[in-house]
């Protein structure tokens, strides 16, 4: 699917995604990876199981909320995964990688301090 919206040329907007696949700003990323207004990290070692080791390059963003696409299904991390986010008073939301993908471009929009973490296989 592509997504349309007014875009502010210095930050960063999903404008698509599908099976596999996320495009920021028009550029496709194949891999797990984390997208912020201003910093995109396409190097993600995200494996199968959310932990919070995963979790440490989104918090060294610090973002306000931290929007975590679970794939094509919704796969709840264990709670104390969540310990860390909750301990540094960041918001998060759980949801499949297209979801995240959509509400990060509004969060993005209202100027919120927003990262997406994408997890696409």
């Amino acid at each position: 699917m592509k997504l349309h919206l007014a875009q502010n040329p210095n930050q960063n907007l999903i404008t698509g995604y599908g099976a596999g696949y996320v495009s920021v700003n028009g550029r496709r990323y194949e891999r797990n990876l984390i997208v912020t207004p201003h910093a995109i990290v396409d190097d993600w070692p995200m494996r199968t199981e959310l932990d919070a080791a995963a979790l440490a390059p989104v918090l060294r963003l610090a973002p306000q909320i931290i929007l975590i696409g679970t794939g094509k299904t919704l796969r709840f991390p264990h709670p104390a995964v969540l310990k860390g986010l909750i301990t540094a008073k960041i918001g998060y939301e759980i949801m499949d990688t297209q979801a995240a993908c959509r509400t990060y471009n509004i969060l993005q929009e209202e100027g919120r301090q927003v990262a997406a973490a994408l997890i696409l296989a």
